[in-house]
């Protein structure tokens, strides 16, 4: 069964379809945040699937609460099968409105996949949300996501104020080039 909020858009870039969670996106994520793929995350932290379950259940309420959320991207030729998520986020114990990303299958690492599909979050974040400003919270061991991050032209703003890190990590705020930057 598929569900769907009607408010919930579905975007597209040359190559992908970022769309609303669904239950048949649940497997993926499981095998995703089981993984070493999911360190930067807290994983591989979720064998138990009840606990993937609430944490994917997070980021589908994401969308209800705030009316807002993170898309799952897959290739447009193949829209049912996700190999990611990118998208607004914002916990409310965070200080600003975030733009995330991961990629959850290896096999679409390296393909510009991730900066495809956040570059289309962030259009749609500043343009359709009105966002004024985002920000990237990156551990910074993590090479990869920052140097997506640096193709994005995000800068490290070391002014601003980092969600509360787990004991050794050190997260980085990477600022988003402001809309009128963009155009």
């Amino acid at each position: 069964m598929t569900t769907a909020l009607p408010h919930i858009p579905t975007l597209e870039t040359e190559r992908l379809v970022l769309r609303a969670p669904r239950m048949g996106d649940v497997q993926h994520w499981c095998d995703f945040t089981a993984s070493s793929r999911a360190e930067f995350i807290g994983g591989p932290m979720i064998a138990d699937p009840a606990k993937a379950w609430r944490a994917f259940a997070h980021v589908a309420g994401m969308w209800m609460l705030r009316g807002y959320g993170s898309f799952v991207f897959a290739l447009r030729s193949d829209p049912e099968t996700p190999i990611g998520m990118t998208g607004p986020w914002h916990p409310i114990d965070w200080p600003e409105q975030e733009l995330g990303w991961t990629v959850w299958n290896a096999d679409a690492e390296g393909k510009g996949f991730a900066l495809e599909a956040a570059k289309e979050a962030r259009r749609f974040a500043y343009q359709d949300l009105g966002w004024p400003t985002a920000v990237s919270y990156i551990d910074s061991r993590n090479t990869r996501s920052i140097a997506l991050a640096e193709r994005m032209g995000c800068e490290v703003d070391a002014n601003a104020k980092a969600p509360e890190a787990e004991e050794g990590e050190v997260i980085l705020v990477f600022r988003h080039p402001a809309p009128e930057a963009l155009q």
